[in-house]
């Protein structure tokens, strides 16, 4: 009945699309309704500064999955073509992915949903299930999906038909001795949203104040489209609905899914995670979207931040909040120590995170204050106290006090006494990215404009659109 054995758990890892990292119950929003996730909480260990290393979806994947930043990884801004097909790309082809050390250890594998990274109707190694979005993203009913035999006709609300999926893996898994891992990549909740989601999500915000997300005045930075942010929808009532709507909606399909391990047995030995690829801005800053909602791209924490839990009864802490800085690209490195597998040599920047989360962040040996993120020429550092922004070549940069002014409001760019703080944080900044990045696949020199990525970086290609396509939609 899959692995009982306590080295070696069975891991679920649960990803939402554009989740913020305030759109939950446990993380103090009192509007949504988020009660299988709130328990998983109550049941595990959550975060609270966990930065995904790009604030957008496939660079973040990615990361995910390698450890590596984008800068190495070489994808760095979302996938907008080579999705399937002939035509199709695996950006991630001859890289090491921590589940080809899962299937290595004798790990069976699944994906149930987004993969987002090229080449996404084929099984990557290892995979005994194989359940693919075709592409970033797209209407919730009759959602492109591709299996181990080619296209699937699903005309169902992709969130049930993801979450049915994923039962049936497990319920699969549970007659092997072998010990299972399954990628349950949600699309939700991403957009769209207004009219996407069934009546018995949406009704429960018809009347609901929005008070956790005061629309406030459009950020400078936000081009428009159709009369609308490029991130948002025309209707903002009926996108609040909808995005809210999309992760209840989710929730629920979670509810689905442990329920499933508790009554096969598995709960004690399975861990299982919960996170987003990014964060997403309802308004916040007078921003709809991530990082590719302005231009220049931003890093504000509701961008840069993702929610981020971890539960396995018995052994994981129940109930704990963790306000460790802690990256995606530590997560490779963790789940490997919590397989019993061995960190490969020749590592990226990330380190494990399980003495923290085990309750002994005294025994944490990455000695390290500090995360890092970056979207093409944008990068970030972000300390227990500040955040530095970083524009190649000319700016603008950003230095906030987050102590004082945890929203991110008063950039400290100019003001007096900044200059030596800034110049310190770009000097660390500098140092750690020359450490940990290809000169071939240095963002710092790509055009990234937050228009996506539609080929891989080498000699003779051009893989990003101009800037004057910037404003094509939707951006996944």
């Amino acid at each position: 009945m899959a692995s009982r054995e306590p080295s070696r758990p069975n891991v679920v890892m649960i990803m939402a699309d554009d989740l913020g990292p305030w759109a939950l119950g446990c993380a103090g929003n009192s509007e949504i309704r988020t009660p299988t996730i709130d328990r998983m909480a109550s049941e595990g260990t959550r975060f609270t500064e966990f930065y995904c290393a790009s604030p957008v979806c496939s660079p973040a994947r990615a990361t995910l999955l390698t450890g590596q930043m984008p800068s190495v990884h070489g994808v760095h801004d979302y996938l907008d073509a080579r999705h399937v097909g002939a035509e199709g790309q695996d950006f991630l082809g001859g890289q090491r992915l921590y589940t080809d050390d899962l299937a290595d250890a004798g790990y069976r594998l699944g994906l149930v949903g987004k993969w987002h990274l090229g080449a996404n109707d084929r099984p990557r190694p290892g995979f005994v299930r194989w359940l693919a979005h075709g592409g970033g993203g797209g209407p919730y009913y009759g959602a492109p999906l591709y299996d181990q035999s080619g296209p699937v006709d699903e005309p169902g609300y992709v969130t049930d038909v993801l979450s049915d999926a994923a039962c049936d893996f497990l319920e699969d898994e549970s007659r092997t001795e072998d010990p299972f891992y399954l990628s349950l990549h949600y699309t939700a909740p991403h957009s769209p949203w207004k009219n996407n989601h069934p009546a018995e999500y949406t009704d429960l915000y018809r009347d609901c104040a929005f008070d956790s997300l005061p629309q406030e005045e459009l950020h400078p930075w936000v081009p428009i489209v159709d009369g609308a942010p490029i991130g948002g929808e025309p209707d903002t009532r009926a996108a609040l609905e909808g995005y809210f709507a999309a992760v209840t909606a989710m929730d629920a399909g979670i509810g689905r899914v442990l329920s499933r391990l508790a009554q096969l047995g598995l709960d004690e030995h399975t861990v299982v995670i919960f996170t987003s690829d990014n964060g997403f801005s309802c308004g916040q800053h007078g921003i709809w979207g991530k990082g590719n909602a302005t231009f220049p791209q931003n890093m504000y924490d509701e961008s840069v931040k993702v929610p981020f839990i971890m539960r396995q009864p018995g052994r994981i802490p129940a109930g704990e909040v963790s306000d460790a800085l802690v990256s995606a690209y530590d997560v490779a490195a963790t789940l490997r120590e919590l397989c019993g597998i061995a960190q490969p040599q020749e590592d990226g920047p990330g380190r494990s995170f399980v003495p923290t989360l085990m309750g002994h962040p005294e025994q944490d040996r990455r000695e390290r204050v500090v995360v890092f993120d970056e979207y093409g020429p944008v990068r970030m550092i972000r300390t227990r106290s500040h955040k530095y922004v970083h524009r190649y070549p000319h700016g603008p940069h950003e230095l906030y006090d987050l102590i004082a002014d945890p929203g991110e409001r008063s950039n400290m760019i100019g003001s007096p006494g900044a200059g030596a703080l800034s110049e310190g944080l770009h000097d660390q900044l500098n140092a750690w990215f020359q450490e940990h990045t290809r000169v071939d696949l240095d963002g710092r020199a790509l055009p990234v404009s937050g228009a996506g990525q539609v080929d891989t970086v080498g000699p003779g290609r051009s893989p990003f659109p101009l800037a004057t396509a910037f404003n094509t939609v939707p951006r996944y």
